[in-house]
C-alpha cells in the first residue's frame, strides 16, 4: 500500500484517479480548496478507511508524508480559468512549486497533469512532444497555457538540479461522469443543451478539430506513467487520437440523446485553437498505453450521468 498525495482530487479527473487509487487500496489523501471541485464527486469515498479529503490551497506550502504525489490542482475550463486568470497562474506556478519541495523533502515520485493546450494553436499535426507549440502569452487564454508551460519548466529543472522524481503527461480533451454542467466545456455544454432541447451553441462553423479521451483510458495513463521507471520523465502525450470536427460531435450527440434542439452558430472565441489531435506513439512505446473507449461507448456513459443531473 503506498500513501498518494492527490491535489485537486475532488475535480472530475481527481475524483476518478481518487477512486481507482482507493479500490486498489492505496491510501490516498485528496487535497482541494474546491473552487472547482465538489464534495459530491469523492462523496462515496468519504468514510473508507484508506481516504481522506483536505481542504487546502496549493498556493500555500503543505506538509505530509508520502509515496507519490499527483498534482492535478488548477482550473481547467476556459469559463473557471478565465474568471480569475491571476489566480490561475498562481496555482499552476505555486501549486507545482510547493509540490516539488515536498517531493524533494520526502523523497517520493511526483506527476505533474500538464495540458495539450501547451502547444496552444498548433502549426504542426497531429501534436507530437517535442513540438514547441505555438502560444500566444497575453491573450484571454494565456494564464492557463502559459501557467501549465511554466510548470513544465519548473519539475524538468527540479529533475536536473535536484534528482527529483518527476513524471509529466499532457492530457487532450477528456470527458465522462462526474463532468461540472457549468464548465463550459464542449462535450458537457452539448449534452445538456441537447438533453434540456436547447440550441446547440457551435462557436465558427464547426470545422475546429478535437480529440476525446474517455475518463478511464486517462486515469490508466496516469498510473501507468507514475509506474514507468525513474528514466522516464516524459512529457508524454494522454490522448486519443480519434479526431472529429466539433460539427460531427454535435451531431452525433443529437443523434445519440434523439434531441430536436437546433444548431446555432457563434463567433469563434479568441485564441481558440482550430486543430488539436495528440501523437501518442512514445505513450504506447514507454507506457504499453493507449486508449480503449471509443467516442460512442464514452458518450453513452456521459449522456446517461447527465440524464441523471440535469
Amino acid at each position: 500500500m503506498k500513501r498518494i498525495l492527490v491535489t485537486g482530487g475532488a475535480g472530475f479527473i481527481g475524483s476518478h484517479l481518487c477512486e481507482r487509487l482507493v479500490d486498489e487500496g492505496n491510501d490516498v489523501i485528496c487535497l482541494d480548496n474546491f473552487y472547482t471541485g465538489r464534495k459530491e464527486n469523492v462523496w462515496h469515498l468519504i468514510g473508507k478507511p484508506n481516504f481522506e479529503i483536505v481542504r487546502h490551497d496549493v498556493c500555500q506550502p503543505y506538509w505530509a508524508e508520502i509515496d507519490e504525489i499527483y498534482n492535478l490542482a488548477c482550473p481547467a475550463s476556459p469559463i473557471h480559468y478565465q474568471l480569475d486568470p491571476i489566480q490561475t497562474t498562481k496555482t499552476s506556478f505555486f501549486g507545482a512549486y510547493y509540490m516539488l519541495g515536498l517531493a524533494k523533502r520526502v523523497k517520493c515520485k511526483i506527476l505533474q497533469a500538464s495540458t495539450s493546450e501547451v502547444y496552444g494553436d498548433p502549426a504542426v499535426h497531429p501534436q507530437p512532444e517535442p513540438y514547441w507549440g505555438h502560444v500566444n502569452p497575453i491573450g484571454v487564454r494565456s494564464c492557463y497555457d502559459e501557467g501549465k508551460r511554466c510548470a513544465e519548466t519548473l519539475f524538468i529543472d527540479y529533475y536536473r538540479q535536484h534528482n527529483v522524481r518527476i513524471k509529466i503527461i499532457r492530457i487532450f480533451n477528456t470527458y465522462g461522469p462526474r463532468m461540472a454542467k457549468n464548465d463550459g466545456r464542449v462535450v458537457s455544454n452539448l449534452i445538456i443543451q441537447a438533453l434540456r432541447g436547447e440550441p446547440i451553441t457551435i462557436y465558427g462553423d464547426g470545422s475546429q478539430t478535437r480529440s476525446f479521451q474517455y475518463i478511464t483510458d486517462l486515469v490508466d495513463g496516469m498510473i501507468r506513467m507514475m509506474a514507468s521507471g525513474d528514466d522516464f520523465t516524459g512529457p508524454v502525450n494522454i490522448g486519443n487520437p480519434g479526431e472529429f470536427t466539433i460539427l460531427e460531435l454535435a451531431e452525433k450527440i443529437i443523434a445519440m440523446t434523439a434531441s430536436k434542439s437546433r444548431i446555432e452558430f457563434r463567433p469563434l472565441p479568441e485564441d481558440d485553437p482550430k486543430t488539436r489531435r495528440p501523437d501518442i506513439t512514445l505513450a504506447k512505446e514507454r507506457l504499453g498505453w493507449e486508449p480503449k473507449v471509443s467516442l460512442e461507448e464514452g458518450l453513452k456513459e456521459t449522456i446517461a450521468y447527465f440524464k441523471t443531473v440535469v
